[in-house]
């Protein structure tokens, strides 16, 4: 914490949050005004969230000045990396966070969708839980509506209650011009040029659906009848494949050759 001292009050006074938007792992995130971090109703019910909320916040807004030992500075400065990020989750969907967040969508600061089809869409943060400890924070797609997992492992760590459930939907509602048209192009697989039969696909799909219900059922202890079948199938396989009850096309055209 000796790195957060500073020779002038005005390099003082956002130093902190500086650094923590400039670490690696947090591109992610858009610098907190200060008035919105001093701004009690702002944080309001935070302080049950966050341990050391009163340390954290001094941290966050550059008022810590606390002689403590490394232990206690490194908790401190856990909590107030959670505390930034709970505020953070509150503060993009406000005009302000909004707009920066913005920005950062336009230069792709978030990422690009992998989806071929979707024609490197750029990416939104979004958390799946309002509440930290549940999941970490996906990426969304506007054109495609789906969701994927971010590259890096360190903003794959990221809790995605920090960007919330309902931010990149207000995104788009205050900034209608951005949502992209949604993609109605699907992938369609071919053979030499042609497509695959649908209903060969959803045969497959059915048996593979089938194999894995009397699977569940099985392990579940389930009489449904299914093994009955099953059985049957068995039997008929193993008649067709037990050798010398069916002459095989080798046998048929030597013996046709012998006649001759």
């Amino acid at each position: 914490m000796d790195d957060f001292n500073s020779d002038t009050d005005s390099d003082y006074t956002s130093y902190w949050r500086d650094w923590f938007i400039s670490s690696k792992g947090n591109e992610y995130f858009c610098e907190i005004d200060e008035d919105y971090l001093t701004d009690r109703f702002n944080l309001t019910g935070l302080n049950q969230e966050v341990e050391h909320y009163n340390h954290a916040l001094d941290l966050v807004t550059d008022v810590f000045d606390v002689e403590c030992d490394d232990d206690m500075r490194a908790q401190i400065e856990k909590s107030a990396r959670h505390l930034y990020g709970l505020v953070h989750a509150r503060y993009i969907v406000t005009t302000r966070g909004l707009a920066k967040m913005m920005e950062k969508y336009k230069k792709y600061d978030f990422g690009r969708c992998p989806r071929v089809l979707c024609n490197q869409q750029p990416l939104l943060p979004m958390g799946q839980h309002d509440v930290p400890g549940y999941s970490t924070v996906k990426l969304y797609c506007a054109k495609c509506e789906d969701l994927y997992n971010p590259k890096s492992s360190r903003h794959a760590s990221i809790d995605g209650a920090y960007f919330g459930t309902s931010f990149h939907n207000i995104m788009f509602q205050v900034y209608p011009a951005m949502l992209p048209p949604k993609s109605s192009r699907r992938y369609e697989p071919r053979v030499f040029g042609f497509k695959v039969h649908a209903h060969a696909a959803l045969g497959r799909w059915q048996e593979e659906e089938r194999v894995r219900m009397c699977k569940r059922l099985r392990d579940a202890g389930v009489d449904t009848g299914f093994e009955e079948e099953e059985e049957e199938e068995e039997e008929m396989e193993e008649d067709d494949a037990a050798p010398g009850e069916e002459e095989g096309i080798d046998d048929m055209f030597e013996g046709r050759l012998v006649q001759v």
